[in-house]
């Protein structure tokens, strides 16, 4: 099948006509700062995703993780910071924000299927006495991501519940890919031997996260 005979939405208006119009609810559910649910839901994330765009609209969307309770700090109702941790140096997000500060982040807890979603404006820091408050193993952050709060909602599970994302019996992570190891051979021409690239991405990998 060909790009030639597919039915393409180029409107709002077709848009709309297709998917309907949100409920009341759900259209006026966004926030402009945090509660106290939000608070708490931060304070128990270990994980989220942060969506950037750069000057051309060119997009990027990077895993954060840390300890739940570390991984977000929040400076006050609307402002938090996220920490960045040793890594490969790609920064392409951290790039896109100093081209377009707009961000949009996605809070989420293993096993919950609702998730926190936070959009506003955002910079880069590269250090404040909050700082000591983010460290990790002793590390504090090589910089933060603080982010001014414009939009804060909850999405609902649907997403996770159609994918049985937190269902064990669906796991089966390397039944259709190959292991991390062959991948960064075939795909990234790593040097070394697989067995060397198994161990480098073994229990040894966990050496190099602060």
């Amino acid at each position: 099948m060909t790009a030639s005979t597919w039915t393409e939405i180029t409107s709002i208006d077709e848009l709309v006509d297709l998917v309907g119009v949100p409920n009341e609810r759900a259209r006026t559910k966004g926030r402009d700062r945090l509660l106290q649910v939000d608070r708490d839901w931060l304070a128990a994330t270990p994980f989220c995703v942060l969506a950037t765009a750069d000057a051309d609209g060119r997009c990027d969307a990077s895993p954060k993780g840390d300890p739940a309770g570390q991984l977000v700090h929040v400076i006050d109702d609307t402002t938090i910071a996220i920490a960045e941790r040793p890594g490969n140096k790609r920064v392409d997000g951290y790039r896109n924000v100093l081209a377009n500060p707009h961000v949009g982040l996605n809070f989420l807890i293993p096993g919950r299927g609702d998730t926190l979603r936070v959009n506003g404006r955002a910079r880069l820091v590269s250090d404040a006495g909050f700082f000591d408050d983010m460290a990790v193993r002793g590390r504090r952050p090589l910089l933060a991501l603080v982010v001014d709060v414009e939009e804060v909602f909850f999405h609902c599970a649907k997403a996770f519940l159609r994918s049985g994302l937190w269902q064990p019996e669906t796991w089966a992570p390397d039944a259709r890919v190959p292991r991390r190891a062959v991948i960064a051979k075939q795909v990234e021409n790593a040097p070394g031997t697989i067995e060397e690239l198994d161990a480098y991405y073994g229990p040894a990998y966990r050496k190099g996260l602060y």
